[in-house]
């Protein structure tokens, strides 16, 4: 698993084409997702290679709860005592992280999009189908800042699914954008900032709408689930996902 600071203070964690993230705060560490199973061992080494230990992780945010974002969460939560925070309308996939909406046929999206299939390999090599739900979770608030390190605020953003929720550290101008605008989508392999395909989204029409609250943000840093930091600011990065439209 590559590590890479992408911020002051802040840090992606990447392999088999999933990211999750560390915040730095003034108490200790906020994770932003967390990635898959094989991940555990690797983030701890990362983390110690920082000066930091898994202990010293407060709490784990998901923008939603996709398996390849849920893989460490209970066992983050088990063995460390670590909240897990996340929005209500997602509280179900957390528990289930195979039952989910999604517009299109994964098998029939595979079987059409072949590109797609080295992607989907290399999670499963990761544990994507391995990955434990987490039935005690603490709730978003409706709007505002988390209590959590690095106060990220919740940018609620559906249509990936129905509580998905970018993360906004205004302070520093970094968007956390889940999987509601990605630089790659896993079931393409298709580059550059689009949402992805219905094959894992469950309303695109939403999501493209909720890009909008993303905007918003006025974001200078994108930091996606999948694919590359976007550095060029959050509009250009919304415009190019409008054009590029669902898949």
């Amino acid at each position: 698993m590559a590590m890479t600071e992408v911020a002051d203070g802040v840090y992606r964690f990447s392999d088999a084409y999933v990211n999750f993230y560390a915040v730095e705060g003034r108490d200790g560490l906020t994770l932003v997702d967390s990635g898959l199973p094989a991940m555990w061992g690797p983030l701890k080494d990362s983390l110690e290679a920082l000066g930091h230990s898994l202990e010293d992780i407060r709490a784990l945010v998901l923008t939603h709860g996709h398996f390849d974002h849920l893989g460490l969460a209970k066992r983050l939560h088990q063995e460390l005592g670590i909240p897990v925070w996340i929005h209500t309308e997602d509280s179900y996939i957390a528990r289930y992280p195979y039952r989910y909406r999604h517009e299109r046929s994964r098998f029939v999206f595979a079987l059409t999009h072949p590109s797609g299939l080295p992607v989907l390999a290399s999670m499963t090599r990761a544990g994507a189908l391995k990955v434990k739900g987490v039935e005690e979770v603490r709730h978003f608030p409706g709007t505002g800042a988390l209590p959590v390190p690095g106060s990220p605020e919740i940018v609620f953003s559906p249509g990936h699914t129905s509580g998905h929720c970018g993360l906004f550290l205004r302070e520093r101008g970094i968007l956390f954008s889940g999987d509601a605008l990605v630089t790659l989508d896993p079931y393409t392999q298709r580059t550059g900032p689009r949402i992805v395909a219905g094959a894992a989204t469950a309303d695109s029409a939403l999501n493209l709408a909720s890009l909008k609250q993303l905007a918003q943000t006025g974001a200078t840093l994108v930091l996606p689930g999948h694919g590359e930091p976007w550095t060029r600011g959050i509009e250009e990065a919304v415009a190019i996902a409008r054009a590029n439209g669902p898949a």
